[in-house]
């Protein structure tokens, strides 16, 4: 690890998570006894008709509540009913709101919600707690892939607010700047879409970035190129950076992958839809999985919608699907409210009758056996030098320590794209970074830039390799603890210590809401509040093991509660110890 990623700047009751394996739910009926494919029996319940009538109404261009289903919404509700979000960008609210004082803005609840809720529908995020006046924004960009000039605008942003301003990888595949001011917002909303890009639709209740394979297009070994689908969903999810309408007033946010290869680098396990390549008949197409979610109350892997889409339907279906949560999802206590908690209320095959209703041609085929993944596959590291499927060409995975980055970090990035590639960058879920397109002859000079020497190298020590934080509390509100620092601060003392011959996946989390993903990493820590063996009270985390991801995903369990965060390296050498088969590394006594 370089000295100069250690020296980077990162300066509540945890609820034990339910990661029951919900492949055999309960289903639930309508008019008849429904049976989920995937269960030897179920229970049977009635749903009342009444139930499947649509919570929302469309009134002057926007969907609305119903006044029949108003009582008992959670405040986020409220505040939607208060004042449609989407204004402010589709009628231009934005550059209002962009010319009134922070003090101003205070004295009204209207405009307080403005800035610290509606805004997350242009993805903007206030840091009232810990940057109070400036803002996060996220940005979307499907499968990742993004331009040097995108990054290089996007550094320009970010490098005019100094201290402040910085951006990381997200683990859904796309940038987040920091330190944004109110006033700036329209001119950088029109500088994104100057580039290609927008922030529209990217928090609060709207679909996320659509994620895919990092690799798509140039992996010898990918079943599909995911970046079609991936563009198409996005397209459709922001009506191609104007905002979609049908689609911003969902009960909470929704994630959608487009699997392209073996290796299940797209997570497709935790997203609320995920395309699965399969065959049907000589078809290409997609399985569809639903459902999967991470929340502080629950967490829930994607089961099967017993349902197979050719590859030119994945737009009504998703469509369908999601017009299908937005009428009929609950609006009420905000940790019941993803689409998961719905299908659970209708059974797979309710919620499955509700997403046929709403198809152009009220049909959907069943799933496919053929079923492309294959199920025995060891997940390849795209860390250093691969040969792509274009001969002559090749591509370098870069280590991004945690996904932070400054401003000159992103140029740095962009002019290498530029000079060995196709000015192009791919960004992963792991919060890394892969340059694509390189010509072979142009390897070794690259591999001896400084910047991969120093700052983002393409062979990271193994306990690197998996490392995930959030935010953390230095920028996040809602975190308890630190995590970006600490994070890097535990791998390299642990790897002091002790030597593993595989990559461990070690994710942190500042809090329950569990942005980290710590339930899919190999060890988890979630941060909490505890207190030390004399008793005073510190920073702790919650430590989970035995995530997977891939063919045989599952979710991790708590190991071990409350463990002060000054306790962890003993405690994560001894689990990589029994656990992974780590060694003891010989220290060499100084003479």
């Amino acid at each position: 690890m370089s000295s100069s990623s250690s020296s980077l700047r990162f300066l509540l009751p945890t609820t034990q998570i339910q990661s029951s394996n919900r492949r055999n739910s309960r289903s639930l009926t309508i008019t008849q006894t429904l049976t989920t494919p995937s269960s030897s029996s179920s229970t049977t319940t009635t749903v009342d008709e009444s139930r499947l009538e649509p919570r929302v109404e469309k009134k002057d261009g926007y969907w609305i509540l119903k006044e029949k289903f108003r009582q008992g919404i959670n405040p986020s509700e409220k505040i939607k009913i208060e004042r449609e979000p989407m204004k402010l960008v589709v009628e231009d609210g934005i550059k209002e709101l962009s010319q009134v004082s922070l003090e101003e803005i205070e004295k009204s609840k209207s405009t307080k919600d403005d800035i610290d809720v509606r805004l997350k529908w242009l993805g903007l995020f206030h840091r009232r707690k810990h940057q109070y006046g400036r803002f996060m924004m996220r940005l979307k960009l499907p499968n990742g892939v993004t331009t040097s000039e995108q990054t290089r605008y996007l550094a320009s942003v970010i490098k005019k607010y100094g201290k402040d301003g910085c951006a990381d990888v997200t683990t859904r595949q796309n940038w987040q700047i920091r330190g944004v001011v109110l006033p700036d917002v329209p001119e950088i909303m029109e500088g994104l879409l100057s580039v290609g890009l927008t922030s529209l639709q990217s928090g609060m209740d709207n679909v996320r970035n659509a994620v895919g394979s990092p690799l798509a297009g140039i992996d010898p070994l990918e079943i599909v190129d995911t970046r079609p689908y991936t563009n198409l969903l996005s397209q459709f999810i922001t009506d191609n950076s104007r905002g979609n309408l049908d689609i911003t007033n969902l009960p909470r946010k929704w994630n959608v992958a487009v699997v392209g290869t073996h290796d299940l680098y797209e997570h497709p396990h935790i997203n609320d839809l995920a395309y699965m390549p399969a065959t049907k008949n000589g078809r290409f197409g997609f399985n569809l999985l639903v459902g999967g979610f991470f929340s502080p109350k629950r967490c829930a892997e994607a089961i099967p919608l017993d349902a197979w889409v050719p590859a030119d339907d994945i737009i009504p279906v998703c469509k369908a699907i999601l017009e299908a949560y937005r009428d009929l999802g609950t609006r009420g206590n905000r940790q019941k409210t993803r689409m998961m908690w719905l299908i659970d209320e209708l059974g797979i095959e309710g919620f499955r009758s509700e997403v046929v209703k709403r198809l152009p041609q009220q049909e959907l085929e069943r799933s496919s056996e053929e079923d492309l993944v294959q199920a025995q596959w060891e997940r390849r590291d795209y860390f250093g030098v691969h040969p792509q499927k274009q001969e002559g060409l090749s591509f370098v995975g870069l280590h991004v320590p945690v996904g932070r980055l400054q401003a000159d970090d992103m140029e740095e990035l962009a002019r290498l794209a530029d000079e060995y590639g196709s000015s192009e960058l791919r960004l992963t879920v792991e919060q890394n970074i892969i340059i694509p397109n390189i010509e072979n002859s142009k390897i070794e000079k690259l591999l001896n830039e400084p910047f991969l020497k120093e700052r983002f190298s393409p062979e990271p020590p193994i306990l690197m390799k998996g490392l995930v934080a959030c935010t953390g509390n230095q920028f996040c509100g809602q975190a308890i603890i630190e995590t970006k620092a600490r994070a890097l601060q535990v791998a390299e003392e642990v790897h002091k210590l002790v030597e593993v011959t595989k990559p461990v996946r070690m994710h942190w989390t500042g809090c329950p809401n569990t942005c980290g993903q710590v339930q899919v990493a190999d060890i988890g820590f979630m941060g909490c509040m505890t207190r030390d063996e004399d008793g005073k009270i510190c920073e702790g985390a919650d430590v989970y093991l035995g995530g997977r991801i891939g063919s045989d995903s599952h979710l991790a369990e708590i190991y071990k509660k409350a463990v002060p965060v000054k306790n962890l390296v003993p405690l994560v050498v001894d689990i990589l110890k029994e656990k992974f088969g780590a060694v003891p590394r010989e220290i060499e006594e100084e003479d």
